[in-house]
């Protein structure tokens, strides 16, 4: 199939150091070219990929001094995508909704995973608006405050086998690995760590948004004798850090909609301690890959008892659930069902009047790479 893969412009692709969505998009792309399809990606300019690449910016937007307005550059992306829309079998989008308008339009086979929360207020009369755009969710918890989209399928994530090693051994720390922020609690992974007396390594991101909420509740804890704190890291050091760990600390406290780092950890064979929310029952496989707690005296406990699991089931249970493959095949058949479609599921009005953006599209020059 000739496949558009749309991928925000924040981090790259593969993102340098945090970026989940950005990562998701690059084993998505390169297994789905090793595969045999045809694909083009549309992501930043210093993004690294074995497919064709068009980018409208040079470097990933976050990392950029330069960059003052992120959406203007995604607006240049989305007309770079439907410029050359009719050239796909099917385009495939990944920065949320901001292509709704677009895409409407399309007669193209297209989808959307929606990568972030969805059960913020002011998102229900966007998506009551567009209805009828193909979505594709990463976990059942997600989708739960809008039931009524246009669901094709859930799809969880998954990771190449040989991104993220087995370390047979445990190791003697607990990890933490994310952002620092209200909803990731970090504070209950340092009162976590304290009470059950062994080391934390906190290998986090702090965007200026949550700047503050370090000041002001984190920075003061990170001076315990127990606590590391490593700043951001890349790929190139995430297996280390994970799969040296005796366990991975998961405390979020929002509906978290997938949390990348749980496979990355069941990966490594490092079990996971996460708190009961979001999607984490439908990843964490208690007494196998981790378990699910939902106290700090829960947690303790849970730490307690992760020398009695095995690594090596944990990682097996990585291989049946989250690999690269089977994310790839399900993306496929989604793909497939969309293109076997007759129709595309949008009224005659808006098919009568795409032939305007068509030509707006067209007739514009866009720098690519």
């Amino acid at each position: 199939m000739k496949i558009a893969q749309v991928s925000p412009l924040y981090e790259s692709v593969p993102p340098r150091l945090y970026g989940g969505t950005e990562r998701v998009v690059s084993y998505l792309t390169e297994e789905l070219v090793r595969q045999g399809h045809d694909v083009t990606l549309f992501a930043s300019g210093d993004s690294q990929t074995s497919a064709r690449l068009v980018s409208p910016c040079e470097k990933a937007l976050r990392l950029d001094p330069r960059c003052r307005d992120p959406l203007a550059h995604h607006m240049i992306q989305l007309a770079q995508v439907f410029a050359r829309a009719e050239a796909f079998d099917v385009i495939h989008f990944h920065v949320d909704y901001l292509h709704f308008p677009y895409s409407r339009q399309l007669e193209v086979p297209h989808v959307t995973t929606l990568h972030g929360r969805l059960d913020l207020p002011d998102l229900v009369p966007l998506y009551r608006a567009f209805d009828d755009v193909p979505v594709v969710s990463i976990s059942e918890a997600q989708r739960s405050p809008l039931p009524w989209l246009n669901w094709q399928s859930t799809i969880y994530h998954g990771l190449p086998a040989d991104r993220h090693p087995p370390v047979a051994t445990s190791g003697s720390y607990l990890a933490f690995l994310g952002r620092i922020s209200r909803e990731k609690r970090v504070d209950r992974a340092i009162e976590i760590a304290r009470r059950v007396g062994l080391p934390l390594r906190i290998a986090a991101k702090i965007d200026s948004a949550d700047r503050e909420y370090y000041e002001a509740e984190i920075a003061h804890r990170l001076d315990d004798p127990l606590v590391e704190y490593l700043g951001e890291i890349g790929e190139a050091d995430k297996a280390e850090f994970l799969g040296n760990a005796a366990a991975v600390l998961f405390p979020v406290d929002w509906p978290e909609p997938f949390g990348l780092v749980m496979i990355e950890a069941m990966a490594c064979g490092t079990p996971t301690v996460a708190w009961r929310c979001g999607s984490v029952p439908e990843v964490i496989d208690p007494g196998v890959t981790g378990f699910i707690v939902g106290s700090i005296d829960e947690a303790v406990q849970a730490v307690e008892r992760v020398p009695g699991l095995s690594r090596a089931a944990c990682r097996a249970r990585f291989e049946e659930r989250f690999s690269v493959e089977r994310m790839a095949r399900d993306y496929v058949g989604v793909y497939e069902q969309l293109a076997e479609e007759v129709e595309v599921a949008v009224p005659a009005v808006a098919v009568k009047e795409a032939a305007p953006w068509k030509t707006l599209f067209a007739s514009k020059t866009i720098t690519t790479s």
